[in-house]
């Protein structure tokens, strides 16, 4: 027993210190031909330059030993030298191909920033990394769930494997530096439990939420979130769970099936409310010096090409045109990306 343990202890150090030895051997024997043939090899760097072509069997034929003792030591380096150099290759492909499957498998920490989280993969997930992707095109975004390997791969996707629920998993997904979080209702337990328990579902994503302010309280931290809430009733909990905005699925669905049947078209509207696909979606605006009232902002947007709809969550607004818009009004519009981005830049000027 004895011998195995110091046989693999041997084995571990080994791959601590073999990167460092190979480093080592390169300058030793750049030391030794520089020393042996000094005025053929005029500089140190030199001499790294040569052994470094010498082992990796480029060999320009620029710089060459000419002495006996020169000669010998080139032989001793091939001897030596070339597997170290082949071992060395293959220490480096095998850490890629490590690195790969640690980050497929979900068990590399996210160390980006202001990127945004989605917690429960499920088809929702991917319909809203496509939107997230479409409205932002340099922002990253993690997954986090429980599946043996990443659900997607694309650049500026990330997946982080473990249970939302433990402070771990939510700061290696680098929840502190997070732009905002997106915890969708856990689809195994919607489809399997939900009926005949519906506590079950929201359950699940009232402690995610929990751990998430609890991380957001350590670290004196502000992310926004936003649940999936299945039942409505179950709304105040996550507002003392200090989530910031809801999406309460089975009130939004029955209302929209019931609105396309007294009022024919109506899904197609919440639709194109809902998603850039159309062309044009929802968008957040900063208030103008200029717009003292909702009127001036209307009608000064409307000549744009944008509507203004809400003010926060205020969609009264063509009932209060001669109100005077508060300075921490948060505006929103209905327009195309490419008069936001107008609008964007007017602000900015």
């Amino acid at each position: 027993m004895m011998l195995k343990k110091w046989l693999y202890y041997l084995i571990k150090l080994r791959d601590k210190i073999f990167i460092p030895f190979a480093i080592l051997y390169i300058l030793m024997a750049a030391l030794g031909i520089y020393l042996i043939e000094p005025k053929r090899f005029e500089s140190y760097l030199t001499s790294i330059y040569w052994v470094l072509t010498a082992l990796a069997t480029v060999g320009f034929g620029d710089y060459t030993p000419v002495t006996d003792a020169g000669k010998a030591y080139t032989i001793f380096l091939y001897i030596t030298g070339i597997g170290l150099v082949g071992v060395f290759i293959g220490k480096v492909i095998n850490s890629i191909y490590l690195i790969d499957k640690l980050k497929i498998g979900g068990k590399m920490k996210y160390t980006g920033k202001n990127h945004i989280i989605l917690i429960g993969w499920s088809a929702k997930s991917k319909l809203a990394i496509e939107e997230i992707f479409k409205s932002d095109k340099k922002i990253d975004i993690v997954i986090i769930d429980d599946l043996e390997k990443a659900p997607i791969m694309a650049e500026r996707l990330f997946y982080v494997r473990g249970n939302a629920t433990n402070e771990k998993t939510l700061l290696d997904a680098n929840l502190p530096k997070a732009t905002g979080v997106i915890i969708f209702a856990n689809q195994i337990t919607q489809d399997n439990y939900a009926r005949k328990d519906p506590l079950l579902v929201d359950g699940k994503t009232l402690l995610i939420a929990t751990a998430i302010t609890t991380i957001e309280e350590k670290y004196h931290k502000s992310v926004h979130v936003t649940a999936e809430v299945i039942h409505q009733n179950h709304i105040p909990l996550f507002k003392h769970a200090k989530v910031d905005e809801f999406i309460p699925t089975q009130e939004m669905i029955s209302h929209a099936a019931v609105r396309s049947l007294f009022s024919h078209g109506a899904t197609h509207l919440f639709s194109e409310m809902l998603s850039t696909k159309y062309g044009e979606a929802m968008y957040e605006i900063p208030k103008q010096p200029e717009w003292q009232t909702y009127r001036d902002a209307f009608f000064d947007l409307l000549s744009k090409g944008a509507t203004l709809v809400a003010d926060r969550r205020d969609l009264h607004i063509n009932q209060k045109l001669d109100d005077k818009i508060p300075e921490d009004a948060q505006l929103f519009v209905i327009c195309d990306k490419e008069t936001l981005d107008q609008l964007n830049t007017n602000t900015i000027k």
